[in-house]
C-alpha cells in the first residue's frame, strides 16, 4: 500500500479527477494549500503598489492504494495536472510514501482490503 500527495494548480482539480476516475482511482481527499517552489511567489500590482505574493495557492491530493494502482494513479495526475505537453514551473509535485496500515472504521477492515 502507498499513500500518493500531489500538490497541483487549483485550475488542474476537475481534469485531474477526470484522468483519475478514467483508471478506476476514486477514492482520494482534496485539501485546500499554500506554498511556493521554484517559481518563488509572483509580483503583483495593487493600488498602485508592488506587492510580492509569497504563497501561491495550490491543492493538495491524498490518495491511498494498493500497489497495482500506484503506477496508474501517478501517470493520471501527470496527465491531468500538467499546463502543456511539456509541463511548467508551478505544476506541482507527486510524493509516494509507504502506507503501513489501513483500517476502515466502519467495518474494522485491515490492510489492502480497508482502501
Amino acid at each position: 500500500m502507498k499513500l500518493i500527495i500531489a500538490i497541483i494548480q487549483p485550475a488542474k482539480l476537475e481534469a485531474v479527477k477526470e484522468a483519475l476516475n478514467e483508471v478506476e482511482v476514486v477514492r482520494l481527499t482534496v485539501m485546500d494549500c499554500q506554498g511556493f517552489g521554484r517559481q518563488r511567489g509572483q509580483t503583483e500590482i495593487y493600488r498602485g503598489r508592488e506587492l510580492t505574493v509569497n504563497l501561491l495557492r495550490k491543492v493538495q491530493l491524498q490518495i491511498a492504494v494498493n500497489e497495482e494502482f500506484v503506477q496508474p494513479t501517478i501517470d493520471a495526475i501527470i496527465a491531468g495536472g500538467r499546463s502543456s505537453e511539456q509541463g511548467e514551473i508551478g505544476d506541482g509535485k507527486i510524493f509516494v510514501l509507504p502506507l503501513e496500515d489501513c483500517i476502515r472504521i466502519r467495518t474494522g477492515e485491515r490492510g489492502p482490503e480497508a482502501i
